[in-house]
């Protein structure tokens, strides 16, 4: 068996009207942007050491998208498809997948647990009302940790306004869509006070993918006697979703009768809560940041794709609390920069999964019932995370970065039903896992003119296997044993400016994984072993350009090309996909 090389082209093209010029996903003065996504603090683009795409509050407002596809391709080299509702997969510097490469946070605070990943972590957050997106491409600086290997994706949501204000904004299509966006605020004194409320509902085009979403993100800014600043935000979100993104029609429906969906007892219902609240105190030289945070997550889910082979419905849920720090302090020689911090993060969850007996009738499944309870367990996850990071300009042109961040995990793993050491869905005995990793990290910046940066980084990170890998074994013959998987990415790459209106941005990047997951068929037993043996190349280009064409418009266009290639990938027996 033979595959054909995997490439994959992006280009987005894009002409965007305002009543008053606005930037997009690269401003105007590119090199006098600021992120905070790197140092969990304002930091100016141009000294960066990474490529950074930043979409503003204005852009959002006056898209307003429906789904994160509809914004996200404003900045080079980042794909999201849509799978249903507002569910989606992410390709940035990877593939496309369902696999936990990516790290979301929202102001900073990661949405899920590491142990409790969900590629569809997006419509988790209010995005069509959000601040700001910032999405850091490849493995994130030393004060992120697992899954930020395609990228970092930040969420930012909006202060309260200076002057009392309410937004409404209501829309109506076709089938069956509406949407209703509230939000409002107002600031006196010390406080600032907004509050944003997104409800959506479809019918869905196709038969059976009905979608409804309630979404409240509260945000109280309050400035204290002493001059440090607190952020509380509460943000959650209700999401029922009846889904079809799976359900592949013969080629005589897709002609004749496209909206059939052959899986309408499918669903998906996700509830998602956070509240976290951020201390900062600044001074000239220093800076203390504590943000302790709670979360819960709650998944139900009838997955389509495997209605044919293993029907199942299962329940995920897990509760969390965690703590960020971080302590900087700035010095006079070189403009010395020392931040040290310490991540931790507790979540205790579970899972309960009930096969099912499904009723078929002329191709549709139509009807369920529950049979025999495949896995009901108890997992805790825990991490806790010290780092450094050193930044220093030996010249007035040179910036210098370096980091280390050390990750400690632990799983405790406690099975509610018997041991099952045969057959479909195996099951592990009770059991406790740690997993250690450093990470070191390098990076510099080069301000060749005021309008030509280029900078240079070098990231090593890794990706802790899931709870669902672990101990949800399926037919393998064993899943506790396994390891993280590894990743080291080289990019380099230069942002600039012609005139006073254009901008652009080209990075180069090469990035390997080692020790990667994967699932080895032995077609002579018949038996399965998931085990670290698998090494993926990834190779690419991005480039961003963008120009303001008179007061009112602005033309952007990203392009980015990407090549992925099997070192090692041996699935089964006889099938080697290595070198592909």
């Amino acid at each position: 068996m033979k595959v054909s090389e995997i490439r994959t082209i992006h280009v987005a093209l894009g002409l965007v009207l305002f009543s008053s010029l606005s930037s997009t996903a690269l401003a105007d003065d590119t090199i006098e942007l600021v992120t905070v996504t790197g140092t969990r603090e304002a930091q100016a683009l141009a000294e960066t050491a990474a490529s950074v795409g930043i979409i503003d509050a204005s852009s959002i407002a006056e898209l307003r998208p429906s789904h994160a596809s509809e914004v996200m391709g404003m900045i080079p080299g980042v794909h999201v498809n849509v799978t249903g509702g507002e569910g989606h997969m992410m390709a940035i510097r990877q593939p496309v997948t369902t696999s936990p490469v990516y790290l979301y946070l929202e102001d900073g605070v990661p949405t899920r647990s590491t142990g409790f990943f969900n590629h569809n972590a997006l419509y988790e957050i209010n995005l069509p009302q959000s601040g700001g997106i910032e999405v850091s491409k490849g493995p994130g600086s030393a004060l992120y940790g697992s899954d930020a290997i395609g990228g970092v994706i930040n969420v930012l949501t909006r202060s309260a306004p200076l002057e009392p204000e309410i937004e409404v904004a209501a829309e109506a299509g076709d089938h069956g869509w509406y949407r209703l966006l509230l939000s409002g605020g107002v600031s006196k004194n010390n406080d600032g006070i907004r509050a944003d409320i997104n409800i959506t509902h479809t019918d869905g085009w196709r038969e059976a993918t009905a979608y409804d979403r309630q979404s409240l993100t509260l945000r109280w800014d309050r400035f204290l006697d002493n001059g440090a600043g607190v952020k509380t935000v509460i943000a959650a979100s209700n999401i029922d979703q009846e889904t079809a993104g799976t359900s592949r029609l013969s080629k005589y429906d897709y002609l004749n009768n496209p909206t059939r969906n052959l899986t309408p007892v499918s669903f998906r219902e996700v509830l998602a809560l956070r509240v976290s609240s951020a201390y900062e105190q600044e001074d000239e030289t220093t800076l203390l940041s504590i943000t302790p945070y709670v979360r819960y997550n709650r998944m139900e889910l009838l997955p389509n794709w495997s209605l044919t082979y293993d029907p199942q419905r299962y329940t995920t849920e897990n509760y969390s609390v965690g703590l960020l720090t971080k302590y900087r302090q700035d010095f006079n020689p070189a403009r010395s920069r020392l931040i040290v911090g310490l991540d931790l993060d507790h979540s205790p969850g579970k899972r309960d999964e009930n096969q099912l007996d499904v009723t078929r009738t002329n191709g549709v499944f139509t009807d369920y019932t529950e049979g025999e309870k495949l896995y009901d367990y108890n997992v805790s996850f825990t991490g806790l995370s010290p780092y450094v990071h050193v930044e220093i300009s030996p010249t007035k042109k040179l910036r210098l970065s370096g980091g280390l961040r050390f990750d400690y995990i632990r799983y405790d793993y406690k099975n509610n039903l018997s041991k099952v050491t045969n057959g479909r869905h195996r099951r592990p005995d009770s059991t406790t896992i740690d997993f250690t990793h450093a990470s070191p990290k390098f990076g510099l910046t080069y301000a060749f003119t005021r309008q030509l940066n280029g900078f240079f980084t070098y990231r090593n990170t890794f990706r802790s296997p899931g709870e669902s890998q672990l101990f949800r074994q399926g037919q393998a013959e064993n899943t506790v044993d396994l390891n993280p998987v590894n990743v080291n990415s080289f990019e380099v790459g230069a942002r600039g400016q012609i005139g006073s209106s254009a901008h652009y941005e080209i990075s180069i990047y090469h990035m390997t994984k080692e020790n990667d997951i994967l699932s080895f068929r032995n077609t002579i037993d018949g038996t399965r072993e998931t085990q670290n043996a698998g090494e993926t190349l990834h190779r690419g280009i991005e480039v961003g350009f963008g120009s303001a064409l008179g007061n009112t418009v602005r033309f952007n266009v990203s392009y980015s090309y990407a090549k992925h290639t099997y070192e090692k990938w041996q699935p089964a027996t006889g099938v080697n996909f290595s070198g592909n």
